[in-house]
């Protein structure tokens, strides 16, 4: 995230490269990087003949090298931006001969997503000594909380602990779904406001008390009158609480308390750097632990897969959902 910010605030300088490699599981940051280039390397009037955007699975790394290697018109340089590289990734390798010796008036993005670059083979070595070279990494959990106060912090918001976590346990890590649901939250909602869990079930739709954050603490506490009224909300709002969600979470919640179950240092610092999760969930895996063994945690994520191969009609009679959440809730408790 702050190598990103360091790319853009390089190019706002003037310090432009003439290649640039996006690449990396995290799509945002590459989407973010290319588009800012692509609305501020060229004033609007070079655009016109200066501009181009090409996709991967239209074009050879031929194509794209005989057009970054054009000379601009009427401009002091042009922008080649490949899109969906990825699908060149058989042929990648064969930019080096390009990335050795780049046209200087040339600014060639290429955003290949959701793959890796070798950093043993001669492009990446190539690129980062004449280029910019970029890996978007897809941040865990417990990073995406932070990157969510940050991104909202910049354009004048501030959102509450709680509410956070409720869009990252609801939406996940994917950066580029969750800065859409912040942007519906933006145009709503003036600036300065601390956005809270009543501001993201008005205007997103995820309910702050019938939600899957609420039913893990729930079953966390074996709470079960408040978890049998979630699982009843989910039963009557299946679109809103897709089956395949709650057993997803659960299973990663189980695993994280399994996990717990064999550290030998239960520090609270410890166990969010060994789990991987955010501190404010520590006391929440401290609490699932003293209600659920070791022994009783492996025999629920068993539980899980059962029912998750349940919910996909294998090995057994077609379940409706509701059916479904019941007997996994009863099979945990």
């Amino acid at each position: 995230m702050d190598e990103a910010i360091q790319i853009v605030n390089a190019i706002k300088k003037g310090q432009i490269s003439p290649i640039y490699f996006l690449y990396g599981e995290e799509a945002y940051f590459i989407d973010k990087i290319s588009d800012y280039i692509a609305a501020n390397v060229l004033n609007e009037e070079e655009k016109g003949f200066n501009q181009m955007v090409l996709y991967g699975r239209d074009v050879s790394i031929e194509d794209i090298v005989g057009n970054a290697k054009r000379y601009p018109m009427m401009a002091e340089r042009q922008v080649v931006i490949v899109k969906e590289a990825q699908h060149l990734s058989r042929t990648i390798e064969n930019l080096s001969s390009y990335a050795e010796n780049p046209q200087q008036s040339t600014v060639l993005v290429i955003c290949y997503k959701y793959k890796k670059l070798d950093k043993r083979k001669k492009l990446h070595k190539i690129v980062k000594k004449n280029g910019v070279i970029f890996e978007s990494k897809k941040l865990y959990e417990n990073q995406v909380s932070d990157w969510l106060r940050k991104h909202l912090v910049s354009r004048g918001y501030t959102i509450s602990h709680k509410a956070a976590l409720l869009l990252v346990e609801y939406l996940g890590t994917d950066l580029g779904k969750i800065s859409k649901e912040l942007d519906k939250l933006k145009l709503v909602l003036p600036k300065q406001t601390e956005i809270n869990p009543q501001h993201i079930e008005e205007h997103i739709g995820i309910s702050k008390d019938y939600n899957n954050f609420e039913l893990k603490r729930a079953i966390g506490d074996r709470d079960i009158v408040k978890a049998t009224k979630i699982i009843n909300y989910f039963a009557q709002n299946p679109k809103d609480n897709p089956f395949i969600l709650t057993i997803t979470l659960l299973h990663s919640f189980f695993t994280q308390l399994l996990q717990y179950h064999g550290l030998s240092d239960h520090n609270p610092k410890s166990v969010a750097s060994a789990l991987r999760i955010n501190p404010y969930f520590v006391n929440e895996i401290q609490t699932a632990a003293r209600n659920y063994p070791m022994k009783k945690v492996s025999g629920i994520i068993s539980s899980l897969r059962e029912m998750d191969l349940k919910g996909k009609g294998v090995g057994a009679t077609p379940m409706k959902e509701a059916d479904l959440l019941k007997e996994l809730l009863y099979k945990i408790v």
